[in-house]
C-alpha cells in the first residue's frame, strides 16, 4: 500500500508522462514537416548536410523538466530533487540489469528494460536517454532502431552492444547536468558566515 507522498509522486510522474506523450505526437509531426522542409532546401542548394541527428538532441527537454519544477515548493526543490535522485538509483539498477541481459543475449528482457527506462527518462525530460531507450526497445524486438525492419540476432547483438555504451554516456551527461542544476539551487553561505 502506498503512502500519500508515494501516491502523489506516482500521480505526478503519470501526469508528466501523459503531457509528454501528447507533446511528442505533436512534435513528431512538426519534426517531420521541418525535416521535409530541410531536405527540400538542402536539395535546392545542392549542399550535403554534415549535421548529425544526435547533435539536434538536447540533454534535457526544459519544457518537461520545468513542469516538474513547478510542482516544487517555492522555497526549495525537494520534491523534484527526490524524483531525480530516485531516477538515478532506478537507472543504475536498470543499466546493471541490461548488462546481465546482454551477457545472456536475452533480447526480450533488453526490450523490456529499454521500455521501462524510456518512461522514467521521458518523465524527467531526458531526451537523449529516452531516444536511446526507444532504440533499445526496438533492437530487443529484433527490429532496426526505428522499429520498421526485422534484423538478425547477430545484428541486434552488435547494435545493442554499441548502444548500451552510448546510453551510459548519455545518462552520465544528464546526471552531471542535473546534479549541477541542483547544486546551483542550494543556498550559498553569506560572506559574513
Amino acid at each position: 500500500m502506498m503512502d500519500g507522498d508515494e501516491k502523489k509522486t506516482k500521480d505526478v510522474v503519470t501526469e508528466i508522462k501523459d503531457d509528454k506523450d501528447n507533446k511528442d505526437s505533436k512534435d513528431s509531426k512538426d519534426d517531420k514537416e521541418n525535416k521535409d522542409h530541410k531536405e527540400n532546401s538542402d536539395s535546392d542548394s545542392g549542399s550535403e548536410s554534415e549535421h548529425d541527428d544526435d547533435d539536434d538532441c538536447t540533454i534535457i527537454d526544459h519544457q518537461t523538466f520545468d513542469q516538474l519544477l513547478e510542482m516544487d515548493d517555492e522555497e526549495d526543490h525537494e520534491f523534484s530533487r527526490s524524483l531525480v535522485w530516485n531516477y538515478f538509483e532506478q537507472a543504475q539498477k536498470t543499466f546493471d540489469d541490461m548488462d546481465k541481459a546482454m551477457k545472456k543475449l536475452d533480447f526480450p528482457d533488453l526490450s523490456r528494460l529499454g521500455h521501462f527506462l524510456k518512461g522514467s527518462s521521458a518523465a524527467l525530460g531526458l531526451t537523449k536517454v529516452k531516444e536511446s531507450c526507444e532504440k533499445l526497445q526496438n533492437l530487443g524486438n529484433r527490429k532496426d532502431e526505428n522499429g520498421a525492419n526485422t534484423i538478425s540476432n547477430e545484428v541486434a547483438e552488435k547494435k545493442i552492444g554499441k548502444l548500451l555504451i552510448r546510453m551510459r554516456k548519455e545518462y552520465e551527461e544528464a546526471r552531471s547536468y542535473l546534479e549541477d542544476f541542483y547544486e546551483d539551487q542550494e543556498p550559498q553561505p553569506s560572506a559574513s558566515e
